[in-house]
């Protein structure tokens, strides 16, 4: 185990099927557990659709995952040069109590995000996000 790859995507939704396959490949090529992969698939979905949807006034733009993977970890950092945007402090925490009718449409993704990783850290640097996904690889 050990591996390092990045993988460059546009902000165009038709993308989203060449990262999830870049991951379903990954994921072989590492030995990630299918559990894994389906929660790596899900969260870069969410945040690649969130900034395609929401980070640029248009235009191409580029969104960069570079994965690195350990024994024990597989560590995920996702970069663009979208409008600042801090998932861990800026993405209202949605009620999930309240009933479904009550709930606006949509703010479930950063949430799915926080829950299913293991450790998220922001920075903007040099006009850029940076966000670190770590998840553990025991399950």
């Amino acid at each position: 185990m050990g591996l390092r790859r990045t993988v460059t995507i546009e902000t165009r939704l038709e993308e989203l099927n060449r990262l999830t396959e870049a991951v379903e490949n990954l994921g072989e090529e590492d030995n990630w557990s299918p559990g894994l992969v389906g929660k790596v698939n899900l969260v870069l979905e969410e945040l690649a659709i969130n900034t395609i949807n929401h980070g640029h006034d248009g235009g191409l733009h580029d969104i960069s995952f570079t994965f690195s993977s350990t024994d024990d970890a597989l560590t995920i950092e996702m970069v663009d040069d979208g409008k600042p945007f801090d998932p861990l402090t800026d993405a209202p925490v949605p009620d999930v109590n309240a009933p479904m009718e009550e709930r606006p449409i949509g703010g479930l993704g950063v949430f799915l995000v926080r829950k299913l990783m293991d450790e998220l850290a922001y920075r903007r640097e040099e006009g850029r996000n940076h966000l670190t996904l770590v998840a553990y690889r025991a399950e």
